[in-house]
């Protein structure tokens, strides 16, 4: 998921514990160097994250530590930059910064993972990136996706994990693909099946663990990155490439 360059060694950032598992996310300094290429070395990088002013920030709260685990959905904000940047998987596995406005960076879509009655009768929810919010609506359930304030740290709305949902698969053969959740099959004893059909009419199925949802079906709460989830053939893969360096050489 990381891509690393292959002439750079064979050691890398190991990311510390945080939010995300280990294997579902990508250590800051891997994103200042390879992806932002704001850093030559990993030291450039420890030099930026520890800076008294506090310059990167991560899901609105200064991180320094430059092994911090970055996972899906997370916004990163450069204030010396004025940039913003929400981490998504392309359609390759590869964790990407897709570049956001300041109106966009403000909230996070977080998934529900569990639901649960805590001490003292106390309902909570906890999200895939480890955060436990006490309360919550009745109506939200495993599986649905909350929009997060990230000023207040409150539940701005909520997204349904209902057949119609537009979704985007954060695991398996079909990682990074988006499209619009056709129907769930119940398999008892075993994974159930959630079967997505994306814009340009292709199908394709998944486990529903595997499933993110990011919209009604209309519209999305969350601007796509480049290529929207579309994965293509190795032909037109090619032809994109052809048609990009043809449209170079024309400038």
């Amino acid at each position: 998921m990381w891509y690393l360059g292959k002439l750079k060694g064979v050691y890398a950032t190991r990311p510390s514990a945080g939010p995300h598992k280990l294997r579902e996310c990508i250590p800051l300094s891997v994103l200042l160097q390879l992806r932002l290429k704001y850093a030559m070395t990993r030291d450039e990088s420890r030099r930026i994250t520890n800076d008294k002013e506090g310059l990167i920030k991560v899901d609105g709260k200064v991180r320094r530590n430059y092994r911090f685990p970055l996972g899906q959905m997370d916004v990163v904000t450069i204030d010396k930059t004025n940039e913003h940047f929400r981490i998504l998987l392309d359609n390759k596995g590869k964790f990407i910064p897709h570049r956001i406005d300041a109106k966009e960076a403000g909230f996070k879509l977080c998934k529900i993972v569990s639901k649960k009655i805590g001490k003292n009768k106390i309902p909570y929810i906890v999200t895939h990136d480890g955060r436990t919010i006490r309360f919550p609506h009745p109506d939200i359930e495993i599986g649905d996706s909350v929009k997060l304030n990230l000023a207040t740290f409150k539940i701005d709305g909520v997204i349904k994990f209902v057949n119609g949902a537009t979704a985007i698969l954060t695991a398996g053969n079909n990682i990074g693909r988006i499209g619009v959740i056709n129907s769930i099959e119940k398999h008892a004893g075993s994974y159930d099946i959630g079967h997505v059909r994306d814009s340009r009419g292709h199908t394709f199925s998944t486990r529903i663990g595997n499933l993110f949802v990011i919209g009604d079906g209309k519209t999305p709460a969350i601007s796509l990155p480049k290529g929207e989830g579309i994965r293509l053939s190795l032909i037109e893969e090619r032809d994109a490439k052809l048609g990009e360096e043809s449209a170079d050489d024309d400038e």
